[in-house]
């Protein structure tokens, strides 16, 4: 008797879509490092967008579903090296939001986690062709203002180092997926992932963007869907992230975008029992 398990087709939003290519992701390059040396076009680039985020005051909303939530509980995104320099105000969670992402974040997982991976990757591929050419510019400077990085380590950090990730992981996952046990004769074994139960929470920290990435977008591009709690000094820089991935075409409640206080957010997030 032969054991085996076939599925002929995948469901994504109502859409009926064969699954019947194998496709194999090859070894990434590192993306390069600009060096920023005077007279540069990235110098040239950086000093202007500097110049736009240093002068202009943005607001910052909850991103709960794909929507942007205001709470009116005001916070203030200030430079690390002067704090009288105010770059955004952000509405902060209260336990009513963080109720709406845990929902969110669950309804969004029943869409999520059966979608092809193969789609799921194409959204982290292109993610990071967003930040190596439209983006770059505007999230090296969220990280110089409001995490007090120069150009050359925030081009390593919330450039290069977030683009690898995003690039680097879709071949590790491929490499995942297509590690398959041994059949025997009369046997077909074949081992299918799934993502986790619930919810993924990251809480990220003040000194890396690019954990801030890769602390949702590892988790989602296995399948699971997150709520995330930034960290009030690096607002600025992850806000823009959550844009990008939200432009690179993230289904709405995949990343909940959770600025606010951390006992607040972590109380609602631990009661849950999801």
């Amino acid at each position: 008797m032969f054991y085996f398990s076939y599925r002929f087709v995948n469901f994504v939003n109502k859409k009926r879509i064969m699954n019947n290519a194998v496709f194999d992701f090859a070894l990434p390059k590192n993306e390069p490092v600009l060096d920023y040396a005077p007279g540069s076009p990235e110098r040239i680039a950086i000093k202007k967008e500097l110049a736009h985020q240093a002068s202009t005051q943005i607001e910052i909303p909850l991103i709960i579903g794909g929507k942007e939530v205001r709470t009116g509980k005001m916070g203030k995104v200030v430079m690390p090296h002067n704090h009288s320099h105010v770059l955004a105000t952000y509405h902060m969670a209260t336990e009513k939001e963080v109720a709406m992402a845990i929902e969110a974040a669950l309804k969004a997982r029943e869409i999520w986690a059966t979608m092809s991976w193969i789609d799921r990757a194409q959204i982290s591929l292109k993610a990071a062709d967003l930040i190596a050419q439209k983006y770059r510019y505007v999230i090296n400077a969220a990280t110089m203002l409001g995490q007090s990085k120069n150009p050359y380590q925030a081009e390593i950090d919330s450039a290069c180092e977030v683009i690898d990730f995003l690039r680097f992981n879709v071949f590790f996952a491929n490499n995942i997926y297509k590690d398959q046990p041994i059949s025997v004769g009369g046997v077909i074994n074949r081992t299918e992932y799934r993502p986790l139960e619930g919810f993924v929470f990251t809480v990220s920290p003040f000194n890396f963007t690019a954990i801030a990435s890769n602390l949702n977008m590892s988790p989602v591009i296995m399948g699971n869907t997150t709520v995330w709690k930034p960290a009030s000094t690096a607002i600025l820089s992850n806000y823009y992230l959550m844009k990008i991935f939200k432009e690179a075409g993230l289904p709405d409640g995949v990343i909940n975008f959770l600025p606010g206080s951390g006992a607040t957010i972590g109380k609602g997030i631990f009661a849950s029992t999801t």
